[in-house]
């Protein structure tokens, strides 16, 4: 183990010395293979839901090439077979697979994506997270080269908010874990992760554990001490050594991380879902990061419930989901100390994660957040919807009902596309 360790910190030295660049605004700067033309495909992680098809947790692949006789259909769909409560995904540094899990258990899977890019296999499982960690219910899958860092929510030992990270191989070899810290101002909770490889650091975030997020909303909400149990930190790491550096406050559970992409600077923002705010984390002029509320999003009272965030490629805008009410907004982030809002638009009953494409021109929404979170009946919706963004306004382009489709609840998405195929010889 020891000599494990010692590897993968060499791993992330060498890192540390590699391009900074982005893949499609929110991935990490260590993939590869960027799509900076139009995409092919939007891949949907879904959760099953039971007697909806085959009521299994499944990868679903949307075309999305306008010039396609196929476009805004489905046109493949792998399934794993069992419910796990599918959540998030990330690509390999080699943008060769995709990783994917869920919240309720602790088997990653792992997909081709470059023998055929249109049609994902499902090649690998790993299933050792909880035995060799004690983590629970991995989250965030975010690439180091030849490595995959894996984020988790909650643990083994009482389903709560304490848990940590756990480093992989490329190959699905676990190499160490590193729990979230709990001195010093933490909470040991633990939610997203990203990298700022030219300032040595790693951020994370906060969210809750098993306990929390599998009980129905409604329920949760009305029990005050589990409300008590979500995360309100975040934590500065030194990127090469996978050690807690500052611990700060960020009251409200921070989710999704999103670095400015802009190679001048040196901040990334984030949005708490409790507390419906932007809060911005930055460096001050002695060196030392700070984090500071920049913003509402919405009307913090009514508790809209951020979810997800897209930030655009230069850092000067960035697209926010409130779950809530169904809204899409846009913030200008000219001055990211004083962000403004100048666009909402409501896309969904319900709506969950979003992904623009590097242009920023095509804008994909889904609607699932958790299965016991989602809304009921006519609420109830469940798709991927595309959007054109012409700087003034979202206009819809297509929708694929995941209801009406028999697949589940659409989650998570990554863009996928035909250029990326790998040659026969595995080039």
């Amino acid at each position: 183990m020891r000599r494990l360790h010692c590897f993968a910190l060499t791993t992330l030295a060498l890192a540390l010395s590699g391009p900074a660049s982005a893949d499609e605004t929110c991935n990490s700067p260590y993939i590869s293979k960027l799509i900076k033309g139009q995409e092919d495909y939007v891949y949907v992680w879904t959760l099953g839901v039971e007697g909806l098809g085959d009521g299994s947790d499944k990868l679903v692949t949307v075309d999305v090439n306008p010039k396609s006789k196929s476009y805004g259909k489905v046109i493949s769909s792998v399934s794993t077979g069992t419910r796990a409560e599918a959540h998030h995904m990330g690509f390999t540094d080699d943008r060769r697979h995709i990783w994917a899990g869920g919240l309720s258990a602790n088997t990653i899977w792992v997909f081709d994506i470059a023998g055929d890019p249109a049609k994902p296999k499902l090649v690998r499982t790993v299933s050792d997270l909880g035995d060799k960690s004690g983590f629970l219910g991995p989250h965030t899958y975010y690439a180091l080269p030849g490595r995959m860092l894996v984020q988790a929510l909650s643990n083994t030992k009482d389903k709560g908010g304490q848990t940590g990270m756990a480093l992989y191989s490329n190959q699905g070899k676990f190499l160490d874990a590193k729990a979230m810290p709990t001195a010093n101002g933490g909470d040991g909770y633990g939610y997203d992760l990203a990298v700022n490889p030219k300032k040595n650091v790693l951020l994370t975030s906060s969210f809750s554990g098993y306990a929390n997020y599998m009980r129905p909303l409604g329920d949760l909400i009305k029990d005050a001490e589990a409300m008590k149990n979500f995360g309100n930190t975040m934590v500065v790491w030194d990127l090469k050594a996978l050690k807690p550096q500052k611990v700060l406050s960020v009251p409200g559970a921070p989710l999704e991380i999103r670095w400015s992409l802009n190679q001048k600077d040196n901040w990334a923002i984030t949005a708490t879902a409790l507390g419906s705010k932007l809060w911005l984390v930055k460096q001050d002029a002695s060196g030392d990061w700070t984090a500071k509320d920049v913003g509402a999003i919405g009307d913090p009272s009514k508790i809209p419930l951020p979810v997800d965030i897209s930030i655009r490629r230069d850092g000067k805008g960035l697209w926010v989901n409130t779950f809530m009410d169904g809204k899409t907004r846009y913030f200008d982030l000219s001055n990211p100390e004083a962000p403004k809002q100048t666009y909402e638009k409501v896309t969904g009953k319900q709506v969950n994660m979003i992904s623009q494409s590097w242009d920023g021109k095509r804008v994909y929404i889904t609607s699932s957040l958790l299965a016991n979170w989602d809304k009921g009946g006519a609420d109830n919706e469940q798709f991927i919807r595309g959007f054109a963004w012409n700087g003034k306004e979202l206009a819809q382009k297509f929708e694929v009902d995941f209801n009406k489709e028999q697949l589940g609840r659409a989650h998570h998405m990554k863009l996928g596309s035909k250029a990326l195929q790998a040659k026969a010889e595995g080039g």
